[in-house]
């Protein structure tokens, strides 16, 4: 696993530079800062930072991780993160590039970030912050030379003022000044949030909680002290799925946090297969108010 000497993570208890630390070849990869603090590597391929007290939010399952993972290796939103990256590499420095994936999940859409970064000759160092440790272990081993990190979004980031040129936000929590705080002055924000009607079919036959009203402009108000909006691009993608697929994408949300798969998957038994349904997202790109 890579630690980049030249993406500037912080030690979370101290804000000193963190940098890979000499290990046994056999052993853990390890990050270290110069007060002697330093965090190893689980065999997964991802690192703790949570220290003291961790978080009080509720972290994915790892039957919900598996769920994500299963579904969206089937490709059904690879439109959705085809514009995740379209949005991200026109925003990346021609020298240490740097991207933060935060709620980065299972990985899916980072992968597809630094596919089409590649595609293009170009290196980026990449970070993803997950408060799972189920999510990550899979994250690791789609993203390996990402640094994956099990972290809480509402906390500090462990990352450098001005260190990454985009921050992609995809249906998961959002601070503001945070992102603005990381974020270079070229930097982009890029937002991923659900429609009115998304997934509206399944969540009628799964239980799936629906769009909270309001949700819009309660975007809209946490962002405007830190960010500018400059474009929202809306992705409709129609879906056809079997029973097991539709368990899977409708548990693998916020809706597995409140009933099991096995009840999911018998709200669907009597079903016709395939079912329909239309996800509908929009892709919001957000640059930061000037620091002046």
């Amino acid at each position: 696993m890579p630690l980049p000497n030249d993406l500037p993570l912080l030690c979370p208890l101290c804000l000193k530079p963190l940098a890979a630390a000499d290990t046994r070849a056999s052993g853990p990869a390890r990050m270290a800062c110069g007060s002697g603090h330093s965090f190893d590597a689980a065999r997964q391929g991802y690192f703790n930072m949570l220290v003291g007290k961790g978080t009080s939010f509720e972290a994915d399952t790892a039957a919900m991780a598996d769920a994500r993972c299963t579904f969206l290796g089937t490709g059904h939103y690879a439109p959705l993160a085809r514009e995740v990256a379209a949005a991200v590499v026109p925003c990346l420095s021609s020298e240490h590039a740097a991207v933060l994936d935060a709620g980065t999940g299972t990985g899916h859409y980072l992968r597809a970030v630094l596919d089409a970064a590649a595609a293009q000759g170009r290196t980026v160092n990449a970070v993803g912050l997950d408060i799972s440790k189920f999510a990550l272990r899979r994250a690791a081993r789609l993203n390996p030379e990402a640094v994956n990190l099990v972290w809480d979004v509402w906390k500090r980031i462990p990352l450098a003022d001005g260190s990454v040129d985009a921050v992609t936000v995809i249906f998961a929590p959002r601070n503001p000044a945070e992102f603005a705080r990381v974020l270079r002055p070229h930097g982009r924000l890029v937002v991923v949030t659900p429609r009115a009607g998304h997934l509206s079919t399944l969540a009628a036959l799964t239980g799936m909680l629906g769009i909270e009203e309001g949700k819009d402009s309660r975007l809209a108000s946490a962002m405007a002290e830190h960010f500018d909006a400059e474009s929202a691009t809306d992705v409709d993608i129609p879906l056809s799925l079997t029973r097991r697929e539709a368990a899977d994408l409708a548990f693998m949300g916020p809706a597995g946090h409140h009933q099991g798969r096995d009840a999911i998957a018998d709200r669907l038994d009597s079903s016709p297969e395939p079912l329909a349904a239309d996800a509908k997202f929009r892709v919001l790109v957000y640059r930061p108010k000037s620091r002046l």
